[in-house]
């Protein structure tokens, strides 16, 4: 459970708010940019390999092209168009909802697994590698706390 703050304290100011917002897009889009370079990906792009990723994250071992959107930072039209691209690349499924002949849930294939799990193990060594090399592990499980807490925040008060 995290942590909520100190109820004394004072209510950030606008110029605090946008500063610490500047300073973490601005951040991510370093890591980003960085991370899209990563060879690792092969022929995949980073948002290719995003939808493997959140794939391979559900537990019901599929998910609907809009629960997919709510996971991805695509828009829905260029998110039918990342998935067909991997349908024929044979690394995902479209298949019929359980109980529902008109919806369509997207799942990985065997290959998409594989490719995932390929990818994921040299990704997470870059991932270590930009982290570790600025921050500590106390900084980083800081950084974790402050990042999940930001987000429970945010998606309680505008639910996706």
């Amino acid at each position: 459970m995290t942590a909520l703050p100190d109820p004394g304290e004072r209510t950030p100011t606008v110029r605090e708010a946008a500063e610490a917002w500047e300073a973490l897009f601005r951040a991510q889009v370093a890591i980003m940019r960085r991370l899209a370079r990563d060879p690792a990906f092969g022929s995949l792009d980073i948002k290719e390999y995003d939808v493997l990723f959140t794939l391979s994250k559900c537990p019901v071992g599929g998910l609907r092209l809009n629960e997919l959107n709510d996971h991805v930072l695509l828009a829905q039209s260029s998110l039918s168009r990342l998935v067909e691209r991997l349908v024929k690349q044979g690394l995902v499924a479209r298949e019929a909802a359980p109980g529902d002949g008109r919806g369509v849930v997207v799942r990985l294939t065997a290959e998409g697994e594989r490719v995932q799990r390929e990818i994921g193990r040299a990704h997470v060594r870059e991932i270590a590698r930009i982290f570790g090399d600025a921050l500590t592990p106390a900084e980083l499980a800081e950084l974790q706390d402050l990042s999940t807490r930001l987000r429970s925040r945010v998606v309680e008060t505008h639910p996706l």
